[in-house]
């Protein structure tokens, strides 16, 4: 995780609004009141992401921070937090609900609803972001687990806690090449967690289900310019059956084979056309996203746009400069 502040390095007349400083621009703006003199203040925040997932490690001396009602009206990117316990206690308020985390707890809370974060024993404490959009929950739900202490009693919370613990600390699950894989795995555990919480395992249903069209073009946005991308795969990742990935497609008139060509070759004449178009074979333009046949990318190329992807690539290349 890169380091953000440490206030070893700052003045210490200066290390409370460069600490808030860093929190509004990285995190989430909130009030900070510290609990002792500047001199003797001390923290270290570290910020990391998976993909939309923004993660926050701190440690830092006796605080409070409290999320005001005025903070929570300008919320533009409305998102849940998830506050993991690392060492000591703290207590979390939010809906006139509080709790006492401990080692291992952690607590819900969401940025458009004023909250409190009481530190006495100091900050030891990892901050998970999640886009409030992307977790697919009814509001009612997540009022209803918001300031929540959630560990080991729920088993489910239970294994949140470990996995999140080790997706806060582990550099290697946060790398570019993991961050696809470790993103959706993430908001269904949350949503696991809030439904067992409620015993109400229909409480989810409804939304996931709703947004799942959204979810899957999402989905296969990010990942179209690999070969393998098919109807078992994206089923599979969305944890449902071809036959009803073709249906939910269908009901927003999609035809996922077309689909898919259509935005690979928009792509790839958006790629000829550009300034390094010509730096690229065609073939390998192609390739890039997920034409693994020459010639039947020329050939589709064409039917398309009616034009060879060889002559739009010419006749988009710059021309020099008199």
């Amino acid at each position: 995780m890169s380091p953000v502040l440490d206030t070893t390095f700052v003045p210490p007349r200066d290390r409370a609004e460069t600490f808030r400083h860093a929190v509004w621009e990285s995190v989430v703006p909130v009030d900070i009141d510290h609990h002792l003199p500047a001199e003797d203040l001390s923290v270290h925040i570290g910020l990391g992401s998976v993909g939309t997932i923004r993660i926050c490690s701190a440690r830092a001396t006796a605080l409070t921070v409290e999320r005001t009602e005025r903070l929570a009206r300008l919320d533009e990117e409305p998102a849940v937090f998830l506050g993991l316990q690392v060492t000591g206690t703290s207590l979390v308020v939010q809906n006139g609900r509080q709790s006492v985390l401990h080692p291992g707890d952690f607590a819900l809370y969401e940025t458009t609803k004023p909250y409190t974060l009481l530190f006495d024993e100091g900050v030891a404490h990892h901050f998970l972001r999640f886009p409030r959009s992307a977790l697919a929950l009814p509001e009612r739900s997540l009022r209803a687990v918001a300031a929540v202490r959630l560990g080991a009693d729920n088993p489910v919370a239970g294994l949140a806690s470990t996995y999140f613990s080790q997706l806060a600390t582990d550099v290697q699950l946060r790398g570019h090449l993991h961050a696809d894989a470790v993103v959706e795995p993430s908001l269904e555990l949350i949503r696991a967690v809030v439904t067992s919480q409620l015993g109400d395992t229909d409480t989810a249903r409804a939304p996931l289900e709703s947004t799942l069209s959204l979810r899957i073009t999402q989905y296969m946005r990010a990942h179209l310019a690999e070969p393998d991308l098919s109807a078992t795969r994206i089923a599979a990742a969305h944890g449902t059956s071809v036959r009803h990935l073709y249906t939910v497609l269908g009901r927003s008139n999609i035809r996922l084979g077309e689909w898919m060509r259509s935005h690979r070759l928009a792509e790839c004449r958006r790629e000829l056309a550009g300034p390094h178009g010509h730096l690229r074979t065609i073939a390998a333009t192609g390739r890039r996203w997920g034409f693994v046949d020459a010639s039947h990318f020329s050939k589709v190329f064409k039917q398309a746009y009616g034009i060879s992807p060889r002559d739009w690539r010419d006749l988009n290349r710059p021309r020099p400069t008199a």
